[in-house]
């Protein structure tokens, strides 16, 4: 299986997964045409949609590709989005033929009320729940939606290819070193990502065992954020010591 991030619109990743038969499925599309582009440049079929959430910046596209290319649209059980035609949820199994793929359906709300994970094989596609160093803004969900969201996807095992819907590594990483400026993971996926981008390429996917070393957002009860949380005074509660670090994110100036 190759995978590939689609750069769409300003910072999204739309995620392709293709077989060696030129199958492939994709991730989120906000728009279609990075899509329409990959798939003529490498002679590929587009057989499936996958939907994380209702953001336009992730649905935008997928209508004008599934009637030109016949493609079946997942999504999560949310009105807001029209033309999907399985809509799954937790426990649903996403078992697609070619590419030969199988994905287990996680609600992990926060970001959004309806907002869906699509875990399978070695990868996560995690939408705007999960970023490489960060995580997603609370816009309909609760920080305790949220942190659980978190930790169950912390749950994953370390090789985990952690696909998210955005190019937010480095801006990630600035804030994060204001939480733990000594942790010598988070200044290692600074590094990496920091060369990748250079060099022209995503910083993603990340893989969970760095994440969970590195996003403070995966963190909050390390023993070297303490300082951090005590200056903040959030107290010995795990959800108010989330809901200060994404307060503290809403509002930093990277």
């Amino acid at each position: 299986m190759r995978l590939t991030p689609l750069p769409a619109l300003r910072d999204n990743y739309i995620w392709l997964l293709a077989d060696a038969d030129g199958q492939a499925l994709v991730v989120d599309p906000g728009e279609a045409a990075p899509v329409d582009a990959a798939l003529a440049r490498d002679g590929l079929q587009l057989t499936t949609i996958l939907l994380t959430h209702h953001h336009a910046d992730h649905v935008g596209g997928a209508a004008s590709l599934r009637e030109r290319h016949g493609a079946r649209v997942f999504g999560p059980d949310d009105e807001r989005i029209q033309g999907i035609d399985e809509r799954v949820g937790e426990g649903s199994e996403v078992i697609i033929e070619a590419p030969d793929m199988r994905f287990h359906v996680w609600e992990v709300p926060g970001h959004t009320r309806s907002h869906i994970a699509y875990v399978g094989g070695d990868l996560a596609f995690t939408g705007d729940t999960l970023f490489s160093l960060g995580c997603g803004r609370l816009f309909e969900g609760t920080p305790e939606q949220m942190l659980a969201s978190l930790d169950r996807l912390a749950t994953l095992p370390d090789a985990t290819r952690v696909c998210c819907g955005h190019e937010y590594t480095l801006a990630n990483a600035r804030f994060a070193k204001t939480v733990e400026p000594d942790n010598p993971a988070l200044a290692e996926r600074t590094r990496a990502a920091r060369m990748a981008i250079d060099d022209g390429r995503a910083s993603l996917p990340a893989r969970m065992g760095d994440e969970r070393a590195a996003n403070p957002f995966l963190r909050v009860d390390a023993e070297t954020i303490a300082p951090w949380m005590a200056a903040h005074r959030t107290g010995s509660n795990r959800v108010a010591r989330f809901a200060a670090l994404r307060a503290a994110k809403d509002a930093f100036a990277a």
